[in-house]
């Protein structure tokens, strides 16, 4: 270097121009003053580490850099580029840089060597061109040599001259292997502290910004730059690695910009930006901290929120700490902007590149405002949101749903984003971009018009439900008007008319009853939170919807889709006969192709077919329909295999002749003018059907049906009434009342004969003929031929057999018939019996008009003509009537003789 660069005579000219000038020595060490404010010694590492990059791009190789500290010494050696004549010229020369040319540096104009009086008085630079140095010592010697005016400045500074204006040779070579070497001893312990502090706290990030610099070397820990792709660098700190993924962007500045600038800066009109984040372990981008700085390329007090790492050629003042509002800054700014928007969308295909995007929060700098307004400008109009078809759009094109919601939304809508990129994080981010977010009522909207299958549906009521459960404040009415499809193939809109098929609902046969089904496919709780209902088939059944079906089944063009539903819908519920007694309306085909309500059909050899003959309205059922449903499940809807049942509660008594069954008015009209006539509503009506029909040579068999159930309960089964007052009271039941004179026991009515167990009725009823079948199918008698055998005591009281005297005496029309039967010579009373009869007999008629008897009892085996008897009111007067019968009149001698018209014993 001494032999290309005279030292002594560049000391000369500046010692010459400050004697003559001392206001040039003052401008001097103010400049330098300027330089050195604030310079911190992680600053001065980062100056360094600047030198050493610009120095490789002069040489065009990939920098090394060796950072050590022995012996209160900092040594930087670097690789490239030696120091040359003109180099020496930029350091000597405040504010100068013989950085010129090279696109590549990141050096501003020569002064990031002042940094290095920050803490050394004595810097060294050797190099393989030669070597100078630098000193306080020596520069305060020669000023105060000078004396004069330049000296009195140099006292009023405490002895702070401008170090790095002159410069003297220095012996020696750099390190091995490395082209130049800055050497600084430490000016004491607190700058050896802080150098110490900086050179621990060298982060591999430095890189970021010096990208020929590929290692630097810190006192043995070796940071270093790989380069993976084009936007991807890999920084390793030691054994640690992490990747960065970085855009660069560089250029010219235009020339107009510089138009206010100083020379040396319209000279290097060079520019370059940098934009990194680092990567986690997935290659998702790891924003920084909210707050950063700006680097210029050094780290500057300009704050910035973005949480990104922004570097870049921006102008500073003289201690590098701020960058002024400049149109040489603005311009930057939107270099930097368009850097980290290319930045955001090189790592959009991760939703954690929401976190890069600029903050609610206000900007914290000059250059942070100029920055987020440019990047926000630019990110609403690139294309770089992903949406889940592999597509990218801009923000006014993406839309948003809850994270449940996105698969299947994007199965009906475009421009949906990805699960994970719509949280109460990255929100305020999307907001501000223009996305939009679709509410679940708007998503339900969207989805009107959606045609997908069953289980589509289903999904989609799960991932809304799911939705709603995730976001509570979500009321959810916002869904009300959510589709459902139909199991008959329709789509309808809101849930609440829907039945929900559960319980194995036949829910493709129940279609064709117009109900609203849903596809078992599509069915899912969310729709009953909506207002659906669960339908099994017993509440099918009860819907009034398919009652008036059934009903009107008979006069439809083609019957056979309602009455597979309501068949199928029996099958499911399993109800037995008579349990819905209006599905003896279902229209059912019979044997001949023709349609009838299906109480009007008999199942294919049943035993009523036989009992009835042929001559009735009856048809027979279709046997196929009979093969593929069951006879159960016929005889549920009215098909008779054998008798049918009525049983129903809280019938009104006015409404009995509806049922059409045999006499049932007539029925009615005696309960009624027993009641006086008062309304009457029964508690419980039973009844058997179609009994008038039976053949009359047939009783015998149809009885042996009626001793079974149901036909049995229904016998069985007492009647009572409630009067409009409140009172229950008992009424005769309607089939004990048309038994009770129907000759069906061998031709005898049950209300003329007796029990085996009334032996107070000896005499004057006939016991239960033995009845024996006359003939008929074989399937009716598979124990024996004996009638009797199943005609208990019981079901022959039910039928209306009598039971005793008190069950005699119980109605007027009995008591009648016993008074009638006390004067028939042919018949007898038990001894026991007699004395009480006529006495009861008065009891129970009393008030009753009935015309008395032309004979009456007077002995168990006698009857006299009723002229011949008196009442024996008074016995002992007994011997005063020759040639008359006495009747014990018993308690009430008078009533007893007004019924039988006979004069009393005291009145003769």
């Amino acid at each position: 270097m001494s032999d290309r660069y005279d030292t002594a005579a560049r000391r000369e000219a500046v010692l010459a121009a400050w004697r003559s000038s001392p206001t040039r020595f003052r401008e001097d060490a103010n400049a330098e003053e300027d330089l050195v404010l604030g310079g911190y010694a992680d600053r001065l590492i980062v100056e360094l580490a600047q030198n050493a990059s610009d120095a490789a791009v002069r040489a065009g190789i990939a920098g090394e850099l060796r950072l050590t500290l022995v012996d209160r010494v900092l040594s930087a050696a670097n690789t490239g580029a030696a120091l040359d004549a003109e180099g020496v010229d930029g350091l000597t020369s405040l504010r100068a840089s013989g950085k010129r040319d090279e696109q590549s540096s990141t050096g501003r104009f020569g002064i990031g060597f002042a940094a290095t009086l920050a803490v050394s008085d004595e810097p060294e630079i050797r190099s393989t061109t030669g070597g100078i140095r630098f000193s306080l010592a020596d520069t305060d010697k020669a000023v105060r040599e000078l004396g004069g005016a330049a000296a009195a400045e140099l006292d009023r500074r405490d002895g702070r001259a401008p170090v790095l204006r002159l410069a003297w040779p220095a012996p020696g070579a750099p390190m091995d292997g490395y082209a130049t070497e800055v050497r600084l001893p430490l000016r004491d312990d607190a700058a050896l502290a802080a150098v110490r502090a900086a050179l621990d706290s060298v982060p591999a990030s430095l890189l970021l910004a010096l990208p020929t610099l590929s290692t630097v070397d810190v006192n043995g820990r070796v940071l270093r730059r790989t380069e993976v792709d084009e936007q991807t660098v890999a920084l390793a700190d030691g054994e640690k690695t992490r990747h960065w993924r970085y855009v660069t962007t560089a250029g010219d500045l235009p020339v107009e910009l510089l138009a206010d600038r100083p020379v040396e800066e319209r000279i290097r009109q060079a520019w370059r930006v940098t934009a990194a984040v680092p990567l986690t372990e997935a290659g998702e981008p790891a924003a920084l901290d909210a707050a950063q700085v700006l680097y210029a390329p050094t780290p500057t007090d300009e704050r910035i929120s973005l949480p990104v790492r922004l570097i870049g050629t921006f102008p500073t003042s003289p201690d590098r700490r701020r960058v002024p509002d400049s149109a040489v800054t603005r311009f930057l700014a939107e270099q930097a902007a368009e850097a980290v928007a290319d930045l955001i969308a090189g790592c959009s295909e991760h939703p954690a590149v929401l976190r890069l995007l600029p903050g609610p929060d206000l900007p914290l700098s000059t250059v942070d405002s100029l920055v987020r307004a440019a990047v926000d400008a630019q990110l609403r109009t690139a294309v770089w949101l992903p949406d889940t078809h592999g597509q990218w759009l801009p923000p006014s094109r993406a839309l948003v749903v809850d994270d449940p919601l996105v698969e299947i939304a994007a199965d009906v809508l475009d421009g949906i984003l990805p699960a994970g990129w719509w949280t109460s994080a990255t929100a305020p981010a999307l907001r501000a971009l223009g996305v939009r977010r679709l509410g679940l009522a708007e998503v339900v909207e969207a989805f009107a018009g959606a045609d997908g299958e069953p289980s589509w549906w289903h999904d989609f009521y799960d991932a809304i439900d799911i939705a709603l459960r995730h976001d509570p404040s979500t009321e959810i009415g916002e869904v009300a008007a959510i589709r459902v499809p139909l199991v008959d193939g329709r789509t309808v809109t809101g849930a609440r008319e829907v039945l929900l098929p559960v319980d194995d609902l036949p829910a493709e046969a129940v279609a064709a009853l117009g109900l609203r089904i849903a596809h078992p496919d599509a069915a899912h709780p969310l729709l009953a939170r909506l207002g659906a209902r669960e339908a099994s088939p017993a509440s099918v059944l009860a819907d009034d919807r398919v009652r008036a079906e059934v009903e009107q089944s008979y006069e439809l063009d083609d019957p056979a889709p309602v009455a597979e539903a309501v068949l199928a819908l029996v099958a499911a519920t399993g109800i037995g006969p008579g349990e819905l007694p209006w599905l003896a309306d279902l229209a059912l085909p019979d044997a001949e192709g023709d349609w009838r309500p299906a109480g009007e059909l008999l199942l294919p050899g049943a035993p009523l077919a036989w009992l009835i003959g042929a001559d009735v309205p009856f048809g027979t059922a279709d046997r196929q329909l009979v093969e593929d449903y069951g006879a159960d499940v016929l005889a549920a809807v009215g098909t008779l295999a054998t008798f049918a049942v009525v049983d129903q509660p809280d019938l009104d008594l006015s409404d009995v002749d509806d049922l059409a069954l045999d006499g049932a008015s007539d029925w009615a009209d005696e309960v009624a003018d027993a009641l006086d006539g008062e309304p009457v509503q029964l508690t419980r009506f039973a009844a058997v059907r179609d009994l008038e029909l039976i053949r009359p040579d047939a009783w015998p068999q149809a009885l042996r049906l009626l001793a079974a159930p149901p036909a049995r309960d229904a016998l069985m089964a007492s009647c009572t009434g409630e009067l409009m007052d409140g009172r229950i009271v008992p009424v005769t039941p309607y089939l004990r009342w048309w038994f009770a004179h129907r000759p069906v026991l061998a031709g005898r009515c049950p209300a003329e004969l007796r029990l085996p167990s009334a032996a107070e009725l000896v005499g004057l009823y006939d016991p239960v003929p033995e009845l024996r079948p006359s003939g008929g199918p074989p399937s009716l008698f598979d124990v024996d031929d004996s009638v009797g055998g199943v005609l208990d005591d019981e079901l022959l009281a039910a039928l209306g057999c009598r039971t005793g005297l008190l069950d005699v005496l119980e109605d007027t029309a009995s008591a009648t018939d016993l008074l009638r039967r006390l004067g028939d010579p042919d018949r007898s009373v038990h001894a026991a019996v007699l004395p009480l009869l006529y006495a009861r007999l008065a009891e129970a008629l009393a008030g009753v008009d009935v015309p008395p008897p032309d004979h009456v009892r007077v002995a168990p085996d006698v009857v006299v003509p009723a002229e011949q008897a008196v009442v024996l009111d008074q016995p002992w007067r007994l011997a005063e009537f020759p040639g008359r019968h006495p009747i014990l009149g018993g308690a009430d001698p008078e009533t007893v003789a007004e019924l039988l018209d006979i004069p009393l014993a005291s009145e003769l």
